[in-house]
Formats: C-alpha cells, sequence, structure tokens
C-alpha cells in the first residue's frame, strides 16, 4: 500500500520546478469558446456592482448575450439592475429547495433586465460557514443546471477582491475565465487588492495557469494619478476612467442605470465595453510594498518609518524581572 501513496517531497518539487518555467507573458489566440468569461475583481465598496451593471446593460444595448453572477456574499451585485430589489440567491434557494425535496429551476434563480440575465451566487449566513466554500458550492450548482451549455457572448463574474482564499480565487486558480479585470481607485487599500489579484494571477501563470489581467478600470477618478501609476508600474493598460461625479453618485444611489446610449455616460460605459471585449489578458508584474508605497506621496503613507524591534522587557512591561547576566566581564588589564 505504501508504493501507493504519493511521495510529497517529489510532489513539492514538481510545484517549485513547474513555478520556474517562462510561460508566455500574452495570451493572443482566441479563446476557445465562443463565451469570454470574464473575472472583476476589486476592494469591497470600491464600485465593482455600479461599474458591471451599467457595462452589462450597455453590452446588452449593444446586443450582446450578457450573464451577470455576483460572488460576492453580500449579494449586492445586481440590486442597481433591478432597481435595489434583493435577487433569490443559488446558495438559499438550493437550500429550501432540497429541504422540500425539490430541485433548483433556472427561473428560481435567474432574472432578467434590460437584456441582461443575471443572478447571485449568494453565501452563508453570518458567522455560520466560508464565503469561499459557498462561492465553490455556488458554481457547483450551476453546473448542475447547464452552465457549460448556456449561450452568451460574456459572462461577468463579480468577485471580492479582499479576500485571498481559494474559494474566491476560483476563476484564476481553475482556469474559468479566460481574463481578469481589475476596479480601483486612487487610494492604497484599493491598489493594494489590485496588487494582490495580480500576485494571485502570476502565482497560477507559473504553475501552468492561462489566466491573465485585460486592465484597470479606475473608479471615482479624481485626477491625482496613483492608480494609472500603479497600471503603468504592473504593466496592465486602464480600460476606463469614471470620474468621481456627484451625477453618478446620486444616480447610483438612487439605482438608476447609466450604462445606456440614453445617458450623457453612455459613451463612457460604450468605450468599456469595446475595451472589456477586445483587451487581451495579458502577464502583470506585482509590486512589493515599498513599490506600492511609492506611488504614494511619502507624507500620506508614513515614509521614513523604521521598524523598532521589542524586546523581552517590553512585552512583560510590569512583569519584566531582571535576571543577573551570565556574560564575563574582564577587569582591564
Amino acid at each position: 500500500m505504501k508504493d501507493d501513496v504519493p511521495n510529497l517531497k517529489d510532489f513539492d518539487q514538481r510545484l517549485r520546478d513547474e513555478a520556474q518555467e517562462d510561460l508566455a507573458d500574452l495570451i493572443t489566440e482566441e479563446p476557445t469558446s465562443k463565451t469570454q468569461i470574464i473575472a472583476i475583481y476589486g476592494k469591497g465598496g470600491i464600485g465593482k456592482s455600479f461599474t458591471l451593471a451599467n457595462l452589462s446593460h450597455m453590452m446588452a444595448e449593444q446586443g450582446k448575450r450578457v450573464l451577470l453572477i455576483g460572488c460576492d456574499p453580500k449579494s449586492d451585485t445586481t440590486s442597481l439592475l433591478f432597481g435595489g430589489k434583493a435577487c433569490p440567491t443559488i446558495i438559499e434557494t438550493s437550500t429550501k429547495k432540497s429541504l422540500a425535496g425539490e430541485q433548483v429551476a433556472i427561473g428560481d434563480v435567474c432574472f432578467k433586465r434590460g437584456g441582461v440575465f443575471a443572478m447571485e451566487l449568494g453565501g452563508p449566513e453570518v458567522g455560520r460557514g466560508c464565503g469561499g466554500r459557498g462561492i465553490i458550492h455556488g458554481f457547483e450548482l450551476l453546473e448542475k443546471l447547464g452552465f457549460h451549455d448556456w449561450d452568451f457572448d460574456y459572462v461577468l463574474l463579480d468577485f471580492l477582491g479582499d479576500v485571498v482564499c481559494g474559494g474566491f480565487g476560483l476563476p484564476i486558480a481553475r482556469d474559468m475565465a479566460q481574463k481578469v479585470i481589475l476596479v480601483a481607485s486612487n487610494d492604497l487599500q484599493s491598489l493594494y487588492v489590485a496588487n494582490n489579484v495580480c500576485s494571485a494571477v502570476e502565482y497560477f501563470r507559473k504553475l501552468g495557469g492561462n489566466v491573465g489581467v485585460a486592465g484597470l478600470v479606475v473608479n471615482k477618478d479624481d485626477h491625482s494619478g496613483e492608480a494609472q501609476a500603479f497600471a503603468e508600474a504592473v504593466d496592465i493598460p486602464v480600460l476606463a476612467s469614471i470620474p468621481q461625479d456627484d451625477d453618478l453618485r446620486k444616480k447610483s444611489a438612487n439605482y438608476q442605470i447609466v450604462g445606456t446610449s440614453d445617458s450623457q455616460w453612455g459613451s463612457l460605459f460604450a468605450g468599456l465595453a469595446e475595451q472589456v471585449s477586445a483587451a487581451p489578458p495579458v502577464r502583470p508584474a506585482p509590486l512589493d510594498q515599498d513599490g506600492l508605497l511609492d506611488l504614494f506621496d511619502g507624507s500620506d503613507t508614513g515614509a521614513g518609518v523604521t521598524l523598532e524591534p521589542a524586546t523581552d522587557e517590553d512585552m512583560r512591561g510590569k512583569n519584566a524581572v531582571a535576571k543577573p547576566s551570565l556574560e564575563v566581564i574582564y577587569d582591564d588589564a
């Protein structure tokens, strides 16, 4: 029986060898399937749902068949699309149907508006499970519903970028998507998240993966330039810059779609739709922490701070007890 057990040391070495392979920096061939599956990542609250709802609406208006899937446990990806109404999630619906001895049907979890088909994977109740595991379970249910047989031009996956785990990294780790799009603004935390996603893409490329980053969407752009500098530093294009504008803020808060030709913002999202469609997936060059901090004014990021090592006495505080030294001290001759 021992001969049948894989040698973990050999497996570990194989992974290390694979990680040293010099893979192609750019995927230039056409996707193997007609459908472009695109994973969108960004920090929570950065505006992914706003961007995706309007992008998907514009794509549908242009005659494309679009499926928008919310993969965030908050289940708020489709809220703008449906005027603020909550969309029943796949995981919650599946649980209820299973308890009733019934099967989930497409009409139970997938809804449409303005030509866009949309659904939410959902997640576990607060404190009762792992959000990443919920994502994996949600995609297992999608496969049972016939995901691989569906006919769409684009499938847009809205993923939370803050969490680094197998569930949220699923499209990258398993080559489920052809490319990744990042959403960030000119602040350190959102660019930190974007850089983490670039690191994940690079890691799996070294292990033989094929997913690349198509580019960055700058949301709430105040023209300070840090997001553009980040994109240049990691060698990815800026697909669009959505301005920090009071009209956009109000319309988003009131669940109004601006990704339409009837809106003054229509041309912006039409251009983004074109970029998302055509941009090839490239291999990013993620930054280290110092490189990320260098994108910002040092007065804003604590430049010049040095790390002062703590001592055992520091940790013990008032409980610290002086101990006699064992060091031998010689008198001067």
